[in-house]
């Protein structure tokens, strides 16, 4: 089965002022469709064809480089459309906050390190909130369209939160200032996916 664009559980511009509808457009119509139609190339043929994506990750030093961008590009992509929503933004309540709680110290404390991870991850990639081995809570952040699931990753664990700071997911309304897309992201977090996602990942 070839991979497919997922759809969009919102309007393009449904998320704005925070990310606006030209960004939308372009970030899912055609960054996103790119990354699905060049992992589809990188695997035709190939045992790849017959695996789901997170089992292709887990093994992708497996894989050559197309299949790393592109398969890292359609599974982040999928995963950060389905954690923002226009109904998005203050805290993430019940359990999901206690653990934050008791890994970062506060809520606040928190956002403050995955801002930064994002804000200083140098050139192109990703900020997440991952769930390790152990069940815990970690902050990292990955170069290009690299994950957590990967298993070339620095810090392994299932991402439940991810944000993507490529100058694609900022750049029109935001040009260089990557800390004011950084603020403006979490006006639009999906706390109840982040939260189901917790859930799942603990199982």
């Amino acid at each position: 089965m070839a991979f497919e664009l997922p759809a969009l559980a919102y309007a393009t511009d449904a998320l704005e002022p925070h990310i606006d509808k030209m960004t939308m457009e372009i970030h899912h119509g055609k960054h996103h469709q790119a990354y699905v139609d060049n992992l589809n190339k990188a695997l035709a043929g190939t045992d790849g064809e017959k695996r789901d994506i997170e089992e292709i990750l887990k093994n992708i030093s497996q894989y050559p480089m197309a299949v790393r961008n592109n398969g890292g590009g359609h599974f982040n992509h999928t995963l950060y459309w389905t954690i923002m929503s226009p109904n998005g933004g203050g805290n993430p309540g019940g359990d999901l906050e206690e653990a934050i709680n008791n890994a970062f110290g506060s809520f606040e404390d928190f956002k403050k390190k995955f801002a930064e991870a994002g804000a200083t991850r140098f050139g192109s990639g990703w900020a997440w909130l991952t769930v390790d081995a152990a069940g815990k809570l970690q902050v990292s952040s990955t170069p290009n369209q690299d994950n957590p699931l990967m298993d070339v990753a620095e810090v392994k664990g299932i991402p439940i939160l991810g944000m993507d700071v490529w100058e694609h997911a900022y750049y029109l309304k935001y040009q260089n200032k990557r800390p004011d897309y950084i603020s403006a992201f979490w006006n639009v977090v999906n706390w109840k996916e982040v939260a189901d996602r917790f859930a799942q990942a603990k199982k």
